[in-house]
């Protein structure tokens, strides 16, 4: 049972990072402190976390300030305050977006981040997303093996939605009202902003209890768990899975940071893929450190990748 894995467009590690993020969205207060719960989530059922019973739409406020990208002194950004999603979106959650699909299509500018010009929907990828519901629930349906999604619900809802391009899930945090995050709000929330962790948690090295990693996809089953469910791997402001389980989509293309930045991102192609940061469930931990970059084809919907959004 062997994953047909990593057609990377080209891994680069110890590089670089993309930048910032802000804003605030129209959302429901949670009963946990800085968390709110989204617009789209009537549906969702409490299921995240180690006890099966978070809310799986919770949102944690992250602070922003200075850091440097990639633990790099020679890449220093300034992110703004920003809202990240708490964990990575579920098979229940992205159940709500095919429901209402196609009529969730972007529109044109959606999901822009309010500070970069030019971050929001193209209507020239109208094209690469699936034609219809029922091309989409085939698009999710990547691998026989590792897939998470299901036509009817079962029991991988709180597991991480997966074989989603970037193109579905750009188009899903602009419909949840968000975006997705650029790199270096990534980055930063990974590395604990100023703090400049080597990984979400901290210096410790990784193990089964803070990342879902390093499954021999060859020999075993590598069911990807209930998201959440290795507290021990949680970021400074309570976000789970920045390491491990799923790596995520960004908004940035894979290629060159500018040696300092405010609230930028790479949108200039450099053929190298969009970016997809802190590894996944069948790599070792050197995928997991928040200094590892890589790029994927933006079209490629594969077991291995899923997102979160920001807003």
């Amino acid at each position: 049972m062997d994953l047909d894995r990593r057609s990377p467009v080209r891994p680069l590690r110890a590089l670089l990072a993309g930048v910032a993020l802000a804003g605030t969205a129209a959302c429901f207060p949670d009963v946990a402190p800085n968390v709110q719960s989204l617009p789209h989530c009537e549906g969702v059922e409490p299921g995240c976390g180690i006890a099966a019973a978070d809310d799986c739409c919770a949102v944690g406020q992250v602070a922003g300030g200075g850091f440097d990208r990639v633990n790099d002194p020679a890449l220093p950004a300034t992110v703004v305050d920003f809202q990240l999603d708490r964990y990575e979106v579920t098979v229940g959650r992205f159940r709500q977006f095919v429901a209402d699909y196609p009529r969730n299509r972007p529109a044109p500018d959606a999901g822009t981040h309010p500070q970069i010009d030019g971050s929001g929907w193209n209507p020239e990828w109208d094209a690469l997303l699936p034609a219809d519901a029922e091309a989409l629930r085939v698009s999710l349906q990547c691998d026989p093996n590792f897939r998470t999604w299901t036509d009817e619900p079962g029991d991988n809802e709180a597991a991480p939605i997966n074989c989603v391009s970037w193109y579905l899930a750009f188009a899903f945090c602009a419909w949840d009202e968000g975006r997705l995050p650029t790199e270096t709000e990534w980055n930063y929330a990974a590395a604990g902003g100023n703090e400049q962790r080597a990984f979400p948690w901290g210096s410790a090295p990784a193990d089964d209890s803070r990342a879902n990693f390093g499954c021999d996809t060859a020999v075993s089953a590598c069911l990807l768990p209930v998201v959440g469910s290795t507290p021990g791997g949680d970021g400074k402001w309570g976000h789970s899975d920045l390491a491990g389980n799923v790596a995520e989509w960004v908004l940035d293309f894979h290629g060159t940071m500018a040696p300092e930045c405010r609230d930028c991102a790479i949108l200039e192609d450099e053929t190298f893929g969009r970016e997809a940061r802190g590894g996944d469930f069948s790599h070792t931990d050197v995928e997991l450190a928040t200094t590892f970059r890589i790029g994927f084809l933006p079209e490629s919907g594969q077991t291995f990748l899923g997102f979160r959004c920001a807003r």
